[in-house]
C-alpha cells in the first residue's frame, strides 16, 4: 500500500469514527487542513451558505449552520474506501430541515463524500447526493 493510500485510509477511519460518534465538529478540528475547500451539490442561500467554501473557519461555520438548520434523528457513516490520496465515505441521515423547501418535513438523506488528504489532513471534500429529496 502506498504512503498516500495509507494516509487517506488512516484519516478516513478517524473521520468515520468521529461521525459515528456524533462528533462532526471535532472531526473538523482534528482532521481538516487550515486551507480546506468544501464543495456541496448546492448552496443554502436561505441561510447564507454558498455551494463552495474554503478555509477552516468557513467550514466550521458551514457545519454549524447545517446542524443549526437540521434536527438530526439518526446518522450513520460508512467507509472509508481509499484510492491514492483520496477516500470516499457514505452517510445515511434521518433529519428534519428547519429551513428551505423541505422545512418541517422529516426526510431520509443518503450522500457520498470524496475527500483528498495531504500531509495527514483533509484538504478537499466534495459531496454527492440526490437533489430530489432536498
Amino acid at each position: 500500500m502506498s504512503t498516500e493510500t495509507s494516509d487517506a485510509l488512516a484519516v478516513g477511519k478517524k473521520l468515520v469514527e468521529f461521525c459515528n460518534q456524533g462528533k462532526g465538529m471535532e472531526a473538523i478540528d482534528a482532521l481538516y487542513a487550515d486551507d480546506i475547500v468544501s464543495v456541496e451539490v448546492m448552496g443554502m442561500p436561505e441561510v447564507g451558505m454558498p455551494r463552495e467554501m474554503s478555509g477552516i473557519e468557513a467550514i466550521r461555520g458551514k457545519s454549524k449552520c447545517w446542524y443549526d438548520n437540521h434536527e438530526v434523528h439518526k446518522s450513520a457513516c460508512e467507509g472509508p474506501w481509499p484510492h491514492g490520496d483520496k477516500f470516499i465515505a457514505t452517510f445515511d441521515m434521518d433529519v428534519t430541515p428547519k429551513a428551505g423547501p423541505t422545512a418541517g418535513q422529516r426526510i431520509q438523506m443518503k450522500e457520498a463524500a470524496l475527500y483528498t488528504v495531504k500531509d495527514g489532513k483533509i484538504v478537499h471534500e466534495q459531496f454527492f447526493y440526490d437533489m430530489e429529496g432536498c
